[in-house]
């Protein structure tokens, strides 16, 4: 059997859009003389659409387009696509997460998807009801079972214990599939595509049937999609494996084995990628062509504004350095230099004058009182406002600079360094952010050497660095990333070998700064527990010692 595999980057709400890209692929399938075509998850309607389900229109406009689909695609070529249905039953969820085949303009076949999953950032079982059945259709003299996603993650456990009651594989092979077939939607994080293979691969060794993967590609909000559809042959060898973060389109022979297969990125090379896609998305998809940032002449700054550049070209990208009388001279010539080796436009503008205004209004209020991080955060805010002003002149988004670890222990400054539209390092702890401009600069120095050598400071007093107010960035990473990402308890880090009153200085620092977070913009997600609707925790709550 010849299968296409159209890996498309499909808009939420973008139905008539949508469909037309449909209907392209489908025709350079019918060119490449396949027999079937088989698209992501949701294709149709975009993925994740959240509330917008709740609305009657987005389910109608989605049938609509599926409908389209039905009438226009060629009738020589069998077409699988995802999207969202009514649940024809009477009880349940009024929804269900579904896909067609649709062949000789009829569908002549429907499986909606059995597991819904409700941990990280899904929350399908709000929408959808799962499917009670499971079954193959017979195309082309082959038994083809239906797996949405998450259906082939049964023996992936998502916690300790956790497993889901119904295995949608097994029942397929059960009933004498011969080939699975999986439209996803399926989000990126740092390792996740070894991930799926592995699962993938070990799927077909047990039941000896090949499988065709097809996920979607490109970004929406803090999600990424990074494609990497595969075919993997029936001893559990990957066969064929698609592009990385770009839309992609290629014919299967399952009687020929495929010679296109891309060996994996390095963490720090697809973690870039990831990053680049989602700004140039977040933007394209928001209808923004102009992003700007303000650039101190640190690591983060710096990093930020490299990807920007990568993701949208220099002409869409302005830099604003704000000195204040604690700002050294050396940050503004790193600036300066990062901005001539990157193509963009660099603009000054002191804050100097502006600093003395608001501690004079304030001195009434202030009276007898010390200087303390009060006046720190000042400077913050009034860059802040700066920056805004800009964004709103020139219709231009701004991009939030800072990194997991200072959003983990509240070192960020609320309307001030937290600003902006888009958090695009948000979901890298302060070592990785060394480690992927370090990897950058293996294959170009972009990023000045003494941005990478010096001590990070926020210059908003004499002689900062970060580690006057945070331990040591390389201790400090490990802490959050084994209680953020691996839910160890502080008992469970002592254990470590974790000193005990650092341990409760950390925790008690994540815990103190749940209000921050909260108020901070969509962070592009590139771990498997990234801060925001991915990681629910309640502002208001005792601060225990976890």
């Amino acid at each position: 059997m010849r299968i296409a595999l159209g890996q498309i980057n499909p808009l939420i709400t973008g139905f008539s859009k949508n469909a037309e890209k449909i209907l392209t692929f489908i025709k350079q399938a019918v060119h490449e003389q396949a027999d079937i075509i088989v698209f992501p998850e949701m294709c149709v309607c975009g993925y994740p659409p959240m509330d917008l389900l709740d609305l009657d229109n987005f389910v109608e406009e989605c049938l609509k387009a599926v409908r389209f689909i039905q009438h226009k695609a060629p009738k020589e070529i069998a077409v699988l696509i995802g999207y969202i249905d009514q649940n024809r039953a009477h009880s349940g969820k009024p929804l269900v997460n579904t896909v067609s085949l649709i062949h000789n303009n009829q569908i002549i076949f429907s499986q909606a998807k059995t597991l819904l999953p409700t941990y990280d950032v899904f929350d399908e079982a709000r929408y959808f009801e799962p499917a009670k059945k499971r079954n193959v259709i017979e195309f082309n003299q082959k038994k083809i079972g239906i797996t949405i996603c998450e259906d082939i993650w049964w023996e992936q456990e998502k916690h300790s214990g956790e497993k889901y009651a119904v295995d949608p594989v097994i029942e397929l092979l059960d009933k004498g599939a011969e080939i699975l077939m999986v439209p996803s939607a399926s989000p990126f994080f740092s390792g996740k595509p070894e991930l799926r293979f592995s699962l993938i691969s070990d799927i077909s060794k047990k039941s000896h049937i090949p499988v065709i993967y097809v996920n979607m590609v490109g970004a929406n909000d803090s999600l990424i999609f990074d494609g990497q559809s595969m075919y993997v042959a029936k001893d559990g060898s990957l066969s064929f494996r698609a592009k990385g973060f770009k839309e992609d389109f290629a014919v299967i022979d399952t009687e020929k084995k495929s010679s296109r297969i891309r060996p994996y990125s390095d963490k720090y090379a697809e973690i870039e990628q990831a990053l680049i896609l989602g700004i140039r998305d977040y933007l394209r998809k928001c209808g923004f062509e102009h992003v700007h940032l303000g650039l101190s002449g640190g690591i983060d700054s710096a990093l930020v504004t490299v990807l920007a550049v990568r993701a949208l070209g220099s002409k869409h990208v302005k830099a604003f350095a704000m000195p204040s009388r604690y700002s050294s001279e050396a940050s503004l010539i790193d600036a300066q230099q990062l901005c001539k080796n990157v193509g963009v436009d660099l603009e000054v503008i002191s804050i100097e004058d502006i600093f003395p205004h608001y501690l004079k209004s304030l001195d009434a209020v202030f009276k007898n009182k010390k200087a303390d991080i009060t006046e720190e955060n000042l400077q913050a805010r009034i860059r802040s406002t700066l920056l805004m002003a800009y964004a709103n002149k020139f219709n231009s988004l701004l991009l939030a600079t800072g990194n997991k670890s200072e959003l983990a222990t509240g070192y960020c400054t609320l309307y001030g360094d937290m600003s902006g539209a888009l958090a695009v390092i948000g979901d890298l702890f302060k070592t990785e952010v060394y480690e992927l401009a370090r990897a950058i600069n293996t294959k170009q120095r972009i990023i000045p050497e003494s941005i990478l050598s010096k001590a990070p400071s926020a210059e908003l007093r004499p002689a900062q660095t970060d580690q006057d107010t945070l331990p040591p960035y390389d201790l400090l990473d490990k802490i959050l990333y084994a209680y953020i990402l691996q839910h160890k308890t502080k008992q469970q880090l002592i254990e470590m070998g974790f000193e005990k009153d650092f341990v409760k200085q950390v925790l008690g620092m994540v815990a103190r700064a749940e209000y921050k977070r909260r108020q901070a913009p969509p962070v592009l997600k590139v771990s498997p527990r990234a801060f925001g609707t991915g990681r629910r925790i309640p502002i208001a709550r005792s601060i225990f010692e976890a």
